[in-house]
Protein backbone atom coordinates (compact mmCIF):
# COMPACT_ATOMS: atom_id res chain seq x y z
CA UNK A 1 0.00 0.00 0.00
CA UNK A 2 1.75 3.27 -1.19
CA UNK A 3 0.19 6.89 -1.08
CA UNK A 4 0.51 10.24 -0.63
CA UNK A 5 -2.36 12.67 1.31
CA UNK A 6 -2.70 15.60 3.32
CA UNK A 7 -3.70 14.69 6.97
CA UNK A 8 -4.28 16.03 10.52
CA UNK A 9 -2.17 14.07 13.40
CA UNK A 10 -4.60 12.78 15.56
CA UNK A 11 -2.58 10.30 18.31
CA UNK A 12 1.16 9.66 18.50
CA UNK A 13 2.98 7.48 20.83
CA UNK A 14 6.90 6.47 21.58
CA UNK A 15 8.13 3.54 19.51
CA UNK A 16 11.25 3.13 20.39
CA UNK A 17 14.46 5.73 20.97
CA UNK A 18 14.32 7.74 17.62
CA UNK A 19 10.48 6.51 16.54
CA UNK A 20 7.21 7.08 17.20
CA UNK A 21 3.76 5.06 16.16
CA UNK A 22 1.94 8.34 14.77
CA UNK A 23 -2.35 8.23 13.62
CA UNK A 24 -3.83 10.33 11.02
CA UNK A 25 -6.48 11.32 9.55
CA UNK A 26 -5.99 11.80 5.82
CA UNK A 27 -7.92 13.49 3.36
CA UNK A 28 -8.34 10.72 0.55
CA UNK A 29 -7.60 7.40 2.94
CA UNK A 30 -9.41 8.07 6.31
CA UNK A 31 -7.69 6.91 9.79
CA UNK A 32 -3.93 5.55 9.34
CA UNK A 33 -1.30 4.12 11.77
CA UNK A 34 2.14 4.00 10.98
CA UNK A 35 5.87 4.36 12.18
CA UNK A 36 7.29 7.50 11.83
CA UNK A 37 11.26 6.95 11.86
CA UNK A 38 13.59 9.61 13.30
CA UNK A 39 10.44 11.80 14.58
CA UNK A 40 13.27 12.85 17.65
CA UNK A 41 15.03 14.43 15.15
CA UNK A 42 14.64 18.29 15.65
CA UNK A 43 14.03 18.91 12.01
CA UNK A 44 10.61 16.82 13.02
CA UNK A 45 9.54 16.59 16.59
CA UNK A 46 9.47 20.68 16.86
CA UNK A 47 6.05 20.39 14.84
CA UNK A 48 5.31 16.36 15.45
CA UNK A 49 1.94 18.24 17.16
CA UNK A 50 -1.36 16.46 17.84
CA UNK A 51 -3.77 18.73 15.44
CA UNK A 52 -1.12 20.23 13.17
CA UNK A 53 -2.02 19.17 9.39
CA UNK A 54 0.61 17.25 7.17
CA UNK A 55 1.27 16.62 3.89
CA UNK A 56 2.29 12.59 4.10
CA UNK A 57 3.84 9.55 1.80
CA UNK A 58 2.58 6.48 3.71
CA UNK A 59 4.32 2.60 2.73
CA UNK A 60 3.81 -0.31 3.40
CA UNK A 61 4.83 -3.67 2.61
CA UNK A 62 1.31 -5.17 2.90
CA UNK A 63 -2.32 -4.42 4.27
CA UNK A 64 -1.79 -6.81 7.21
CA UNK A 65 1.41 -5.37 8.27
CA UNK A 66 1.78 -1.99 9.53
CA UNK A 67 3.43 1.23 6.99
CA UNK A 68 5.78 4.09 7.80
CA UNK A 69 5.24 7.67 6.95
CA UNK A 70 7.21 10.76 5.87
CA UNK A 71 6.03 13.69 7.13
CA UNK A 72 6.07 17.66 6.12
CA UNK A 73 4.41 20.37 7.58
CA UNK A 74 1.43 21.82 5.78
CA UNK A 75 -0.43 23.92 8.46
CA UNK A 76 0.93 24.69 12.25
CA UNK A 77 -2.28 24.59 14.03
CA UNK A 78 -1.87 23.56 17.13
CA UNK A 79 0.36 25.95 18.69
CA UNK A 80 -1.08 29.07 18.60
CA UNK A 81 -3.38 27.57 21.55
CA UNK A 82 -0.88 26.49 23.69
CA UNK A 83 -1.07 28.88 26.38
CA UNK A 84 -5.49 28.55 26.39
CA UNK A 85 -5.79 25.51 28.40
CA UNK A 86 -9.26 24.88 27.38
CA UNK A 87 -9.00 25.65 23.64
CA UNK A 88 -5.66 22.95 23.79
CA UNK A 89 -7.93 20.69 25.59
CA UNK A 90 -10.65 20.66 23.25
CA UNK A 91 -8.26 20.48 20.22
CA UNK A 92 -6.93 16.99 22.56
CA UNK A 93 -10.58 16.04 23.11
CA UNK A 94 -11.64 16.24 19.79
CA UNK A 95 -8.84 14.22 18.55
CA UNK A 96 -9.55 11.86 20.81
CA UNK A 97 -12.66 11.28 19.63
CA UNK A 98 -12.08 10.79 16.29
CA UNK A 99 -9.10 8.46 16.87
CA UNK A 100 -11.95 5.98 18.99
CA UNK A 101 -14.86 6.51 16.90
CA UNK A 102 -13.32 6.05 13.22
CA UNK A 103 -12.38 2.72 12.08
CA UNK A 104 -8.75 2.13 10.08
CA UNK A 105 -9.12 2.38 6.51
CA UNK A 106 -12.28 4.04 6.14
CA UNK A 107 -12.34 6.93 3.86
CA UNK A 108 -14.50 9.76 4.99
CA UNK A 109 -13.54 13.73 3.56
CA UNK A 110 -16.27 14.95 5.87
CA UNK A 111 -14.52 13.91 8.94
CA UNK A 112 -11.20 15.48 7.49
CA UNK A 113 -12.89 18.70 6.47
CA UNK A 114 -14.17 18.84 9.85
CA UNK A 115 -11.32 19.01 11.83
CA UNK A 116 -10.11 21.81 9.73
CA UNK A 117 -13.56 23.53 10.45
CA UNK A 118 -12.66 22.77 14.50
CA UNK A 119 -9.36 25.08 13.99
CA UNK A 120 -11.66 27.75 12.56
CA UNK A 121 -14.41 27.40 15.44
CA UNK A 122 -11.66 28.04 18.15
CA UNK A 123 -10.99 31.68 16.89
CA UNK A 124 -14.75 32.31 16.95
CA UNK A 125 -16.05 34.56 19.93
CA UNK A 126 -18.73 31.71 21.29
CA UNK A 127 -16.22 29.20 20.24
CA UNK A 128 -17.14 26.67 22.74
CA UNK A 129 -20.89 27.45 21.73
CA UNK A 130 -19.88 26.39 17.92
CA UNK A 131 -17.74 23.18 19.34
CA UNK A 132 -21.10 21.59 21.15
CA UNK A 133 -22.60 21.72 17.46
CA UNK A 134 -19.31 20.39 15.87
CA UNK A 135 -19.27 17.42 18.30
CA UNK A 136 -23.48 16.86 17.64
CA UNK A 137 -22.33 17.04 13.77
CA UNK A 138 -19.25 14.29 14.05
CA UNK A 139 -21.62 12.46 15.68
CA UNK A 140 -23.79 12.56 12.60
CA UNK A 141 -21.43 11.39 10.39
CA UNK A 142 -20.58 8.87 12.05
CA UNK A 143 -24.23 7.41 11.92
CA UNK A 144 -25.40 8.82 15.34
CA UNK A 145 -27.90 11.52 14.80
CA UNK A 146 -28.93 12.99 18.09
CA UNK A 147 -31.98 15.20 16.25
CA UNK A 148 -33.03 17.36 19.34
CA UNK A 149 -35.69 19.38 17.68
CA UNK A 150 -37.21 16.24 17.05
CA UNK A 151 -37.71 14.88 20.50
CA UNK A 152 -38.03 17.82 23.00
CA UNK A 153 -41.15 18.56 24.73
CA UNK A 154 -41.82 22.64 25.71
CA UNK A 155 -42.99 24.34 28.47
CA UNK A 156 -43.21 27.78 30.04
CA UNK A 157 -42.25 28.41 33.21
CA UNK A 158 -42.14 31.74 34.65
CA UNK A 159 -42.85 33.25 31.31
CA UNK A 160 -39.40 31.41 29.98
CA UNK A 161 -39.41 28.58 27.39
CA UNK A 162 -37.53 25.55 29.09
CA UNK A 163 -36.93 22.52 26.45
CA UNK A 164 -36.61 18.94 27.97
CA UNK A 165 -36.61 15.17 26.94
CA UNK A 166 -38.56 12.73 29.42
CA UNK A 167 -37.97 9.26 29.43
CA UNK A 168 -39.66 6.56 31.91
CA UNK A 169 -37.36 7.02 34.32
CA UNK A 170 -35.98 10.96 33.99
CA UNK A 171 -36.45 13.94 32.59
CA UNK A 172 -33.65 16.40 31.50
CA UNK A 173 -33.40 20.08 30.60
CA UNK A 174 -32.08 21.03 27.40
CA UNK A 175 -30.64 24.42 26.93
CA UNK A 176 -32.18 26.21 24.81
CA UNK A 177 -29.19 27.32 22.55
CA UNK A 178 -29.25 23.38 21.61
CA UNK A 179 -32.83 24.09 20.19
CA UNK A 180 -32.19 27.60 19.51
CA UNK A 181 -28.81 28.61 18.31
CA UNK A 182 -29.13 32.55 18.68
CA UNK A 183 -30.33 32.00 22.52
CA UNK A 184 -27.97 33.86 24.19
CA UNK A 185 -25.78 31.25 26.64
CA UNK A 186 -24.26 31.88 30.38
CA UNK A 187 -21.14 29.24 31.58
CA UNK A 188 -24.40 27.13 33.53
CA UNK A 189 -26.07 26.49 29.98
CA UNK A 190 -22.35 25.43 28.22
CA UNK A 191 -21.68 23.49 31.16
CA UNK A 192 -25.41 21.92 30.57
CA UNK A 193 -24.80 21.11 27.35
CA UNK A 194 -21.19 19.44 27.21
CA UNK A 195 -22.68 17.58 29.85
CA UNK A 196 -26.05 16.90 27.77
CA UNK A 197 -23.95 15.73 24.61
CA UNK A 198 -21.35 14.23 26.94
CA UNK A 199 -24.51 11.45 28.40
CA UNK A 200 -25.51 11.17 24.74
CA UNK A 201 -22.34 9.77 23.42
CA UNK A 202 -21.48 7.31 26.61
CA UNK A 203 -25.19 6.03 26.91
CA UNK A 204 -26.05 5.44 22.98
CA UNK A 205 -22.13 5.45 20.89
CA UNK A 206 -19.44 4.22 23.37
CA UNK A 207 -21.13 1.81 26.03
CA UNK A 208 -22.96 -0.06 22.65
CA UNK A 209 -19.77 -0.51 21.71
CA UNK A 210 -17.77 -1.34 24.91
CA UNK A 211 -15.95 1.87 24.66
CA UNK A 212 -13.93 3.86 27.69
CA UNK A 213 -15.69 7.58 28.08
CA UNK A 214 -12.44 9.19 27.11
CA UNK A 215 -10.17 11.39 30.38
CA UNK A 216 -9.59 13.83 28.05
CA UNK A 217 -13.46 15.01 27.35
CA UNK A 218 -14.02 14.58 31.25
CA UNK A 219 -11.20 16.96 31.98
CA UNK A 220 -12.65 19.73 29.03
CA UNK A 221 -15.89 19.79 30.24
CA UNK A 222 -14.80 19.74 34.01
CA UNK A 223 -13.18 23.14 32.88
CA UNK A 224 -16.60 24.96 32.42
CA UNK A 225 -18.14 23.75 35.98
Amino acid sequence: MKFEDKAYLISKNKYNENSSIAEFYTENNGKITGIIFGSSSKKIKNYLTIGNKFYVKYLSKSETKIGNFKVEIDEILTPFFLENNKKLLCIIACMNLIKILTVDGQHNKHIFNLIGNLFKILHNKEWIKDYIFWELEFFKIIGYDLNLKNIVSKEIINGKIIYFVESQTEKKIVPNFLIDKNYQTDKSDIFKGLKLVGDYLDKSILKPNNIIYPNARFDFINLFK
